[in-house]
């Protein structure tokens, strides 16, 4: 039998998140389009993210005919956040008058980049990066590189940018509850044995 799940959260109602997640203004629009293989991960980040921003879009699918609607948004400047040739540091755009439209793909690597293949709108915006070196707190996986962060703590660090002093961290706090209570699902020494060092 199956569990009856929240319709907001998507999480088994007894391990629902919503209580978590904050509701945030920010000046910066945050468009998440998310690869439809990533609904329904058990840690579906771009979706809490998406819950906890009043000013934010999540989007599901693999080509968006809408694209040019999406991204043509009256007093924004659409930048992609994805690494690339030419990418420019967020810190960048720190004193620029208009706010940005930041488009997040949502995905494994191999996903987000087949979403700009089939989107070469999308492909074809300014990039920017995140500063280097930051650390995840996804402790459950080996992060494929330095710097790879869910797209939840992607989306923090880049607010944190945009919006000094603004603190977007609540915003992980339902992130980090659904990673203790997979550590709590698995048992502690499970998690010590496959997972200890991840990250460190």
């Amino acid at each position: 039998m199956s569990r009856s799940h929240c319709a907001r959260c998507l999480r088994p109602e007894t391990h629902c998140l919503c209580r978590l997640i904050p509701q945030l203004d920010s000046r910066t629009r945050v468009l998440l389009l998310q690869h439809p293989s990533e609904v329904n991960h058990a840690l579906n980040t771009a979706r809490l993210a998406a819950l906890g921003l009043t000013n934010a879009e999540l989007i599901v699918g693999e080509v968006f005919e809408d694209l040019p609607g999406l991204l043509n948004q009256p007093g924004y400047q659409a930048r992609l956040l994805f690494p690339g040739e030419g990418a420019q540091p967020l810190q960048a755009y720190t004193s620029v008058d208009r706010p940005m439209l930041l488009v997040v793909p949502d995905g494994t690597w191999r996903k987000a980049r087949k979403l700009l293949h089939l989107n070469p709108l999308l492909a074809a915006l300014p990039r920017v990066t995140l500063a280097e070196g930051a650390v995840s707190r996804y402790r459950l996986r080996k992060a494929p590189g330095p710097g790879a962060l869910s797209t939840v703590e992607a989306i923090v660090q880049a607010l944190q940018v945009l919006e000094a002093p603004t603190s977007f961290e609540p915003l992980l706090r339902p992130f980090e509850a659904l990673i203790e209570g997979q550590i709590a699902a698995m048992g502690e020494e499970v998690f010590q044995r496959n997972h200890g060092g991840v990250g460190q």
